[in-house]
């Protein structure tokens, strides 16, 4: 019962301290937290403004996450085995690390205008964008957890006739597991701060591109509707990929 007070306990006073300094003022650029909560209701289920945004939450949500889990897909199945090859085999990482560094710094903010005239408008460059934000975090957690790996358990899977190639799926994936699902909790939350920006590219629908005609309307309550929803979205996905590391991860002490 503690544990819920207390995660409640921060948010209560943001909003009690939200209200106080919006409440009552006529000419406020930041709506209460009332008016917000009014749009958020009218956002997800109509019936009360009946203008463009009532009642297209969910179709808004279900367009983002789309995105969101296909980008993350595409940047997992590319940096995953990428990871393992960096990580294990040095002519690799020789060849690929040094360019693959210069590379990470880049902003995806950057990448944006590239993105549009390689993929044009739509939802192609916001996969694309996507993948870029979760691509970095998942492959250099991966390479870390590779390079982690204690040098004794390779002597001990060749003293048990594990040798060659056989030693990345009995040896090296088993020992970087952890790190990389830490690498999947970063990668997948950096997909949804991007999510935005991808957005941004002319698509029809998504909360990044309900955030962006509401701010050119200067409707600042759905502003801050989208961002709620991107955060929720952003809290769930990351639960489910924590629930499915401790079920994998049971073994180890800091997956528990």
């Amino acid at each position: 019962m503690r544990q819920p007070l207390l995660a409640l306990a921060l948010p209560a006073l943001i909003l009690a301290g939200w209200h106080f300094a919006t409440a009552g003022r006529a000419y406020s650029l930041i709506p209460p937290p009332s008016e917000v909560a009014v749009a958020l209701w009218d956002l997800a289920f109509g019936g009360i403004n009946d203008d463009a945004f009532s009642g297209t939450l969910l179709t808004h949500v279900l367009a983002s996450v789309s995105r969101v889990y296909g980008g993350f897909a595409l940047a997992v199945l590319a940096a995953l085995p990428l990871g393992l090859l960096i990580g294990r085999v040095p002519l690799v990482r020789q060849m690929l690390d040094p360019l693959l560094q210069i590379l990470r710094p880049i902003p995806v903010t950057a990448w944006l205008p590239l993105a549009m005239i390689m993929f044009g408008l739509g939802p192609r460059s916001a996969f694309f964008l996507v993948f870029l934000g979760a691509f970095y975090p998942v492959l250099v957690n991966t390479v870390f957890g590779v390079r982690s790996v204690e040098p004794r358990l390779f002597e001990a899977a060749s003293m048990l006739g594990c040798q060659g190639s056989a030693q990345f799926a009995k040896v090296v994936l088993p020992a970087a597991m952890p790190a990389i699902f830490t690498g999947l909790r970063l990668g997948l939350g950096f997909a949804w701060v991007v999510i935005v920006i991808g957005e941004m590219t002319g698509v029809p629908t998504g909360l990044g591109a309900i955030i962006m005609e509401a701010r050119q309307l200067s409707r600042t309550e759905i502003v801050i509707c989208g961002m709620v929803a991107i955060g929720v979205a952003g809290f769930v996905s990351d639960r489910i990929v924590m629930l499915i590391g401790r079920r994998l991860l049971a073994w180890s002490p800091n997956h528990g």
